[in-house]
Parts: C-alpha cells; sequence; structure tokens
C-alpha cells in the first residue's frame, strides 16, 4: 500500500477544539459570573427556620432497581413568596454547622451553613405564577455520590440567602455502590486500566474486576485504593465552601490484552462477609498492535466541562455546549476509538460535588473507549503550588482531584506528562500547567518521546498540551503585543526539529 493510502486508511481523526469560556455570561439579575456555585453567599447564610414553609421530597428511596440517576420532585409552598427565592440540593443531607470546622471567630452564628449546595434551581423555575401562588414544583435530577440528600429552600436571593425550610432527607438505595468505570491506557499497549469511584474503603470491601474475552473463562484483576482529603487541596473554595468527600477511587490493571479483540468487564467489590456488590456490564476493544495497519480513529477536543440535564444551575449558561458535545459523542461511539480530553475537564473550580458529575455525564464513552486527560489551567493552577502559573484557575484544587479521579499512564500522576502508543500512532501529552523550558523534567520527557518513535511503524506523532504554546488568541496577550503564552515557541520550535513533521494540537482559548 503506498504510504500516503496507508495513513488514509490508519487515521479518521476528529478534532474538536473548542472553548466553553469565552468571555463571561450574565446571570439571573446579577451581572457576571464564572462558577455558578461561586455566586451563592454560603457564609452569609442566615438560618431562620419557618414552619409555615414546607419543602417536601419524593421518592424518598432511589435506585432501588439498581439505576445511579434518578428524578425527584420538589414540592414547595410558602406564604410569603419572592421572586428571588431558591432551592439548593444539598448532599449529605445533613449540612448545618456541626459539618464544619472551628472557624475560630466569637461573632460566627451558630448554627451556621459552610458548604455550598451540588446545584439549585429559582423557585420560579416551574411556576412562574410562584409569587402569587406560593407554591412550585421542581424537577432534579440526582445522581449516585455516596451521601443522602436534602433541599433547602431559601429567601433573599442567592447572595444574601435567608435558609428557611428544609425537606425531608432521601437517598440511594445502596449510596456506596461501584459507579462511574472509565478507561485509560496503561502503561504499555496490551494493557487497559479501569477507574472507577465508590464509597467502599479497603477495610470494608475488596475492589476488583472481573473481565473476560468472548467465549474464554473469566479473570479477575485486584484493584488499588486512593482518595484524598480536605488538606490535599492548596486554598478556597476546594477547601472551604466547595469541599465534598470525595469518596474512594479504585483502579485495576487488565494485562497481556489481546489486539484489537473485544472484552467484557464489571467492577466489584466483595464485602467481609463475601457478599459481591457488582457494577453494570460493559465492553472495551483493546488497542491495536503498535504499527498496525487497520482502521483507527482519535477524538481529541479540550475545554467541555459539564452542564445539568435538569437545567439547575442553567441560567448563568456557565457550559451550555458541554452536553451537545457529550450527546454526539455517545451518538457516534461506535465511530471512534480512543478519546484526548486536552485539558480544562470539569470546571468545577474548587466545587468538588462537581467531579461526581462530570464522570456520571461522560460514563456512557468513557466506560466503553479509553478516556485519556491532560492537565489546564482549571485543574492545575494556584499560587505556591507547583503550577508553572500563579493563577487561580484551579479554585484551589491544585490538581489533586484530577490526578486521582482519572488514571494517566504518567510516571507521576503529579506531573502530568505521558505518552501512550495506539496502533499507528504516538501520543505525547505535555503538561503546559508544569515547566516545559529547557532543562527541566518535562522538556527531556518530550524529547524523549519524540525521538524514540519509530515513524515507519507509527507515521502519526501527535504532540499535544492544554495550552497553545506556539500561538495565543489570547484577547490580554495581544493587547500587550505578544502572539504567544510565555515562552511557548521556545520550546515548539526547537522540538520540531528532532523529528521534523509531526501534528501539534492545543485546546486552550481564552477570549
Amino acid at each position: 500500500m503506498e504510504e500516503s493510502l496507508r495513513w488514509l486508511h490508519a487515521l479518521m481523526i476528529v478534532c474538536l477544539l473548542f472553548s466553553s469560556r469565552l468571555g463571561y455570561v450574565w446571570a439571573h439579575g446579577d451581572g457576571l459570573v464564572d462558577q455558578p456555585l461561586s455566586k451563592i453567599g454560603v457564609h452569609n447564610i442566615v438560618v431562620e427556620l419557618d414552619d409555615s414553609v414546607s419543602v417536601n421530597a419524593y421518592p424518598p428511596i432511589l435506585g432501588l432497581e439498581g439505576q445511579d440517576t434518578e428524578w425527584v420532585t420538589v414540592n414547595i409552598e410558602h406564604p410569603n413568596p419572592d421572586k428571588n427565592d431558591w432551592v439548593g440540593v444539598f448532599s449529605p443531607a445533613k449540612f448545618d454547622g456541626s459539618t464544619c470546622w472551628p472557624s475560630g471567630d466569637p461573632k460566627k452564628q451558630s448554627p451556621y451553613v459552610c458548604t455550598a449546595p451540588i446545584k439549585y434551581k429559582f423557585a420560579t423555575d416551574s411556576n412562574s405564577g410562584y409569587t402569587k401562588t406560593g407554591k412550585s414544583c421542581l424537577k432534579f435530577q440526582l445522581i449516585n455520590q455516596r451521601a443522602d440528600f436534602a433541599f433547602a429552600l431559601f429567601s433573599g436571593g442567592i447572595w444574601n440567602p435567608k435558609l428557611v425550610a428544609i425537606s425531608n432527607k432521601i437517598s440511594f438505595s445502596n449510596p456506596k455502590a461501584p459507579l462511574y468505570p472509565r478507561l485509560a491506557q496503561g502503561k504499555s499497549w496490551d494493557e487497559m486500566t479501569v477507574t472507577w469511584t465508590s464509597g467502599y474503603n479497603i477495610d470494608e470491601a475488596v475492589p476488583f474486576v472481573e473481565w473476560a474475552r468472548d467465549g474464554e473463562p473469566s479473570k479477575q484483576s485486584p484493584a488499588g485504593t486512593l482518595t484524598f482529603d480536605k488538606n490535599s487541596m492548596c486554598g478556597g473554595p476546594a477547601r472551604s465552601v466547595g469541599w465534598r468527600d470525595p469518596g474512594f477511587i479504585h483502579t485495576s490493571f487488565l494485562k497481556d490484552l489481546w489486539p484489537n479483540t473485544v472484552y467484557t468487564y464489571r467492577v466489584a467489590h466483595r464485602l467481609c462477609n463475601n457478599e459481591i456488590v457488582w457494577g453494570k456490564n460493559y465492553t472495551f476493544k483493546s488497542s491495536p498492535f503498535p504499527g498496525e495497519d487497520s482502521l483507527q480513529r482519535v477524538i481529541i477536543f479540550g475545554d467541555m466541562g459539564k452542564a445539568e440535564r435538569d437545567g439547575s444551575n442553567e441560567y448563568s449558561n456557565y457550559q451550555p455546549g458541554s452536553l451537545n458535545t457529550t450527546d454526539q459523542l455517545i451518538k457516534d461511539l461506535r465511530n471512534y476509538d480512543i478519546v484526548f480530553h486536552i485539558g480544562d475537564i470539569t470546571y468545577s473550580n474548587g466545587y468538588l460535588s462537581q467531579w461526581d458529575q462530570f464522570t456520571a455525564q461522560v460514563e456512557p464513552i468513557a466506560a466503553t473507549v479509553p478516556y485519556m486527560i491532560a492537565s489546564g489551567n482549571h485543574e492545575r493552577d494556584w499560587p505556591n503550588s507547583g503550577s508553572f502559573y500563579d493563577g487561580e484557575d484551579s479554585g484551589g484544587e491544585c490538581g489533586v482531584p484530577a490526578e486521582t479521579m482519572f488514571f494517566v499512564p504518567a510516571e507521576n500522576r503529579a506531573k502530568f506528562w505521558y505518552k501512550t502508543d495506539y496502533g499507528m500512532f504516538r501520543f505525547c501529552i505535555a503538561d503546559s500547567e508544569h515547566d516545559w523550558r529547557e532543562g527541566t523534567e518535562q522538556y527531556k520527557f518530550i524529547e524523549e518521546c519524540l525521538s524514540t518513535v519509530d515513524r515507519r511503524k507509527q507515521p502519526w506523532l501527535i504532540f499535544s498540551a492544554h495550552r497553545p504554546l506556539g500561538y495565543s488568541s489570547n484577547q490580554w496577550y495581544g493587547e500587550e503585543g505578544s502572539f504567544e503564552e510565555p515562552m511557548g515557541r521556545e520550546l515548539t520550535e526547537p522540538l520540531a526539529e528532532i523529528q521534523g513533521r509531526y501534528c501539534i494540537l492545543w485546546t486552550c482559548a481564552q477570549l
């Protein structure tokens, strides 16, 4: 086969290079916003519970048939309604002052609230006549997030809220269930990793994956378990109002896979009484042999974020395109083999509940094909935390949730650069949020990744990072007369001499 035809046969590559952060957006009469939850004045909350106000949620038990997503109805009755009344969804359901760290401030009210809701809606969302009738019926879609839920009604708007009523508690039948598996390439081409989230620590249950090739006996592979706590965060809101327990993140390594072969798998936990809690059944197709001449289809994009299907938080249109992108990827799932999400994953910006919601959103994709990620400014950047840039875009997360919730085949997951081989592709994924300059550890990695590929077997050499190091469309760079990320071209131009022709893909565009 001629070289040009061989390359064409190798690849159908779809690059969705977009940014969800096209400037600022307008909120519910309150002007400019960023992360929707950040506009809630949690520390301004005044507790004024009113017995004449009622909030009722049903059904009380969710997931009775194994569902990890359910719709909940919330009925409100308020004798003195106002257009600024809103309902916040809190999880865990107990969110009063007993869950707070001691403040040491004698002026703080007691009880007080110190955690943000995981989502919210205004009471007028489903009934424009709420201000006249005092009644509203809201619909929320909840996912299993390892804890119970309560719905709180506030008056006074989102910046100076008054807590006037709290609903009954509701919960999933098994809040600890293993959920939201996400695949990733291992450190060798014939290894697939499976990462998932549960409420089971290793002293409660042993995590593992059961998997098999069609027609063969199943195998079981153990999983390691990680988590992180509030002290791992670098600042607020991740270390304050945005904190939520991430549960336990498990990763299993499925090794010695046959190339281009379909496997079935399911995640599981063996309890102390030998009972097994099973996850759902899934399938994946293993990687082709390096250099294999076959159809290999890749999706590369960045800056997707998440959104709520029930319309929560969406008055701000924070990430309006994320569900469109997700749904299109789900629809086309049979038409590609591997995904690269190159930075700015969830835009959680320090509100940890959003990571669960993102893994639930992409679960149909990530549980079926490898979902490889890279670090972006909204995952990593925080002053004096080791990031190359001193911005506060991560909201205090400083990379910890990203490197724990998703597996990447890096030597050190805190240093988010890695290489992975997929058939006729060599991917060199850099970390634009760490120092890449000549002489650094990352620069040496990039040199090694680019120089060791055999272009006769892997003609497609892809170098990718979040920030556009070679140029920039950023408004403030242009205003100061610069048209690149700082020192960006100093990296990319010399590296081009190592391998000559290769593809460079950036995904961040901040206007």
